[in-house]
């Protein structure tokens, strides 16, 4: 099937009806590429954009965490090396902490979305060594995509 017909394996899903997320294609791409990169065959991945109180009930519900967080990313994949998956994201927290990090909402939405593929690559971040490489992996990321989008 020719590029152009093709059904995108990336799906982007608004929970949140005021966040408009622009350039959504060449985002699409970009991630499909982020996974071919890191050696990992993407079957299906959605992004789920909400609000803080819908992420914090997941956050309890799912994994027992009283906290706000930027992320949650759930790997729903059925056979080992083909990745499904769900990253739930909250615009909310995005923006606090780009503000908190002196940095624009863009790029730190940027760095969310990355950070939550990397996650489904495989990537941790609770110990301080796979912190420094998840960080690693998403300024590598960053700067490719303002590269290349």
């Amino acid at each position: 099937m020719p590029t152009s017909q093709r059904q995108p394996t990336v799906h982007f899903h608004f929970l949140k009806k005021d966040f408009k997320l622009t350039g959504r294609i060449a985002l699409r791409r970009f991630i499909e590429r982020l996974f071919k990169k890191e050696g990992i065959s993407l079957q299906e991945l959605h992004y789920i954009f909400c609000s803080d109180p819908y992420l914090l009930e997941i956050n309890q519900k799912h994994l027992g965490h009283n906290t706000y967080t930027d992320i949650i990313s759930f790997d729903l994949s059925e056979h080992k090396g083909k990745v499904t998956g769900e990253i739930y994201i909250s615009t909310d927290r995005v923006k606090e902490n780009a503000i908190r990090f002196g940095v624009s909402f863009r790029k730190e939405l940027l760095r969310v979305l990355f950070h939550g593929a990397l996650h489904l690559c495989g990537y941790k971040d609770k110990k301080a060594a796979d912190m420094r490489e998840m960080r690693k992996m998403e300024d590598k990321y960053l700067a490719l995509f303002r590269k290349n989008p």
